[in-house]
């Protein structure tokens, strides 16, 4: 089993190669969570750094990011996407075509920051990932935030799209198969477990106390993961969209996630 490391903090001297990358397709989220994803990495990200969003639609977008084609991911006519596009961050078009370099900070847009996040660049590894909260046994890592270095591992989508049928099999996403790929590189590491925190899992209190007391921010944490059919709109407000876990409204979301 890959254990988690020790962090270390950040050095006094910053190294301008520093990456945030995110990506938006389709109409699930409005240009409104790329602008508020920069504006919270600028709160708590010391130093420079470039922002990327890798897009189909740049409209509404604030012009601090750098909006960039999504690299296509090459598949067979007809053949089900489901959720693989990520692995386009390991696409050599993102060097060789956008002229990006550097350490790449990949965030999803439904994140929302509540630390430094700083050290997320400087902690020792080639490939970092939250580790998987409910099933802690596996290695399978969540991909909404991972760290990597621009222009290497492009055989992680060379393979994917070579093997794609069989490779979807195997596996249910693409953090299972980065993960899995990452592993069998002997790559493989986890940021530290209190850094990452579900807002399902870990903010919402447990049941029954639940239905009395307001979801919290975890101690230590740093970004606060929305996986599932919550998104900080619904924590906000204390819809549950379905989910089973009932939360109370959150108004402290609104300190955070904003422009």
């Amino acid at each position: 089993m890959t254990t988690p490391i020790t962090q270390q903090e950040a050095p006094a001297v910053v190294a301008p190669e520093r990456v945030i990358l995110c990506m938006k397709w389709g109409t699930k989220y409005g240009p409104e969570y790329v602008n508020r994803l920069y504006a919270m990495v600028r709160r708590h990200l010391r130093g420079e750094f470039r922002f990327v969003c890798l897009t189909d639609r740049t409209e509404g977008i604030r012009p601090e990011v750098e909006c960039f084609p999504i690299p296509s991911l090459e598949l067979p006519a007809g053949s089900p996407e489901r959720g693989w596009t990520k692995l386009t961050t390991f696409s050599t078009e993102l060097v060789e075509g956008y002229g990006l370099k550097g350490t790449a900070l990949f965030l999803d847009l439904d994140v929302v920051i509540v630390g430094d996040i700083t050290q997320f660049f400087y902690v020792p590894g080639e490939f970092l990932i939250i580790h998987d909260w409910k099933r802690p046994w596996r290695i399978t890592g969540n991909s909404s935030v991972y760290r990597f270095e621009l222009g290497r591992h492009p055989e992680v989508l060379v393979k994917f799209r070579a093997e794609f049928d069989a490779i979807r099999q195997k596996f249910r996403n693409e953090q299972a198969y980065l993960s899995d790929e990452m592993q069998a590189k002997g790559m493989l590491r986890y940021w530290d477990d209190a850094w990452c925190a579900s807002y399902k899992y870990h903010c919402i209190p447990r049941w029954p106390t639940n239905y009395w007391r307001a979801p919290f921010i975890p101690k230590d944490a740093r970004i606060l993961i929305f996986h599932g059919v919550m998104n900080p709109p619904d924590a906000l407000a204390g819809r549950s969209n379905g989910n089973w876990r009932h939360a109370k409204p959150a108004p402290w979301i609104a300190d955070h996630w904003h422009e």
